[in-house]
């Protein structure tokens, strides 16, 4: 899961590039860089860190010029420690190339496999994307075969790139002198979208926040398999590069991935979530009688809206519980399960009042690994709470993801190969409500806007076990596992999990 962005504009970029990523910080808060680009020449700054604290007055001065893209970065593939796996990535052949990527190639082994014995192209890291890069690269160098380039030869590298990249990509991609270019994969997994201000500059991003948020206005969402390229006079040129594509959003988006404020392929996030709220209420009708609940307390944060509907629905008070640190390291990445269980209580405060000798129903966005669930149902049973019961707004989390979530290994989900009441009984609370799989669905595709793009179907793998590129079996998934974040041999667990606050 990243966060990208790229920008043409007539004015310099590296302040809008900046803003536009402490909007998409929550995709990714591990790496952040930026490149811009100043006649031929690229200028660049990347590190480890929050954007804040990665660019610095003299940073942001040594970033001139009117085009550029950055990245906020949580690695799901290669070494999370390194500083070389920070993006941009660059090339110096053909032309000069640098490039963006969120998601994740599940055939990344054999391209680098071809691109060293075939294309005769060195990659340095174990990141994904710079073989991405590298194949673009390969690519642009065969359409043009020493010549000019031309608009019509990128799109013919493009359409090279989809029939030999699988997985999942969205890509933002600088080349020197000519401009800016915007490409999807074919399943449309992740998000991109476009804008444009009142000056006339463009902006590609991850989610519509950052446009909206940076002063631009929603143009439209990139199609699955389409190409955009903006040249340095602010030009759409745009052409649809893939054969067969059709439109899967990855559904983990809008349940807890994006932020509420976007609009993601026609579809309002906080709708979306919303709505979840409205068909998880007649799930727990059917498990707890609504008399039996006294209040309803989500778990910070991204559940709010769920919660919020389904105690409207069920006529129970809504109460906020539990107060958040934001300045605590993130549970996720803390080294053993001890260390994790004690963030959780530092991360977690807990107000009294609303669990004394109350049957309190706690709601949250998910259920991963269940450690978290855990320590927050015993947080209520220590405030006093006579029962506690706790419902998922999304169904139970079986499968891996690798598609871009660094989702642990099956074994690792709590989910996997148990029934709701083994679930139930790991978890310790007095009843456990999931959302089913299809209501997820409805209740998503419910929330598009007039004039969405037609949805035509959802990636949501880790979920219902189905792998939409069709191409993931279970030596894949052995596979892409032993590519999956190398944490520090000091770290006991070495599960990293991209989501904060998922349990």
């Amino acid at each position: 899961m990243c966060g990208i962005v790229g920008v043409v504009s007539s004015a310099p970029v590296n302040q809008l590039l900046y803003d536009a990523m402490l909007l998409l910080q929550h995709r990714g808060q591990d790496a952040a860089g930026i490149v811009t680009m100043l006649e031929r020449k690229f200028f660049m700054h990347k590190a480890k860190g929050m954007v804040r604290d990665v660019f610095r007055t003299r940073n942001m001065r040594a970033l001139p010029g009117s085009v550029g893209l950055g990245q906020v970065r949580y690695p799901t593939a290669g070494n999370a420690y390194s500083e070389e796996e920070a993006q941009p990535f660059y090339v110096n052949a053909p032309f000069g190339i640098v490039l963006v990527h969120n998601g994740n190639l599940t055939n990344a082994h054999a391209l680098r496999a071809e691109l060293f014995s075939t294309d005769h192209r060195h990659t340095n890291t174990e990141s994904d994307s710079e073989v991405l890069l590298n194949v673009l690269a390969h690519e642009i160098e065969r359409a043009t075969r020493g010549v000019p380039l031309r608009i019509d030869d990128i799109f013919t590298a493009v359409e090279a790139v989809h029939r030999r990249l699988r997985g999942s990509y969205a890509v933002v991609s600088l080349i020197a002198g000519h401009g800016l270019l915007v490409f999807r994969d074919p399943y449309g997994i992740r998000p991109l979208c476009l804008g444009r201000n009142a000056e006339g500059a463009w902006m590609a991003a991850s989610e519509s926040v950052a446009l909206e948020g940076s002063g631009f206005t929603f143009e439209r969402d990139v199609a699955p398999g389409e190409a955009v390229f903006i040249d340095l006079q602010g030009q759409l040129h745009v052409r649809q590069c893939a054969q067969a594509p059709t439109l899967h959003p990855c559904i983990f988006e809008y349940v807890y991935l994006a932020r509420p404020d976007s609009t993601l392929d026609g579809i309002s996030v906080y709708q979306a979530r919303l709505n979840l709220g409205e068909t998880l209420a007649q799930r727990v009708i059917s498990t707890v009688p609504p008399n039996e609940i006294d209040v309803i307390v989500p778990i910070p944060e991204s559940s709010r809206p769920s919660a919020t509907q389904l105690a409207h629905l069920l006529g129970i008070p809504y109460r906020e519980g539990f107060v958040k640190n934001r300045y605590v390291g993130r549970t996720f990445i803390m080294p053993g399960q001890g260390v994790r269980k004690r963030s959780v209580r530092q991360k977690l405060n807990v107000i009294g009042s609303e669990f004394k000798d109350r049957n309190v129903l706690l709601v949250d966005d998910s259920i991963v690994r269940g450690t978290t669930s855990r320590e927050i149902v015993q947080m209520a049973r220590d405030a006093g709470a006579r029962k506690v019961y706790l419902a998922s707004a999304a169904p139970p989390v079986r499968f891996p993801n690798v598609y871009g979530i660094d989702m642990p290994t099956k074994d690792e989900l709590v989910a996997h190969g148990r029934s709701v009441e083994e679930i139930r009984q790991l978890i310790g609370c007095d009843a456990l409500i999931y959302q089913d799989v299809d209501g997820m669905k409805r209740a998503v595709r419910k929330a598009a806007s007039t004039g969405a793009p037609a949805i035509d179907g959802f990636e949501a793998s880790c979920f219902d076990g189905v792998y939409v590129t069709g191409d993931i079996d279970t030596d894949a998934i052995t596979r892409m596992n032993g590519n999956r974040p190398r944490v520090e041999e000091t770290d006991v667990d070495s599960s990293r999990l991209v989501l904060p606050n998922l349990s």
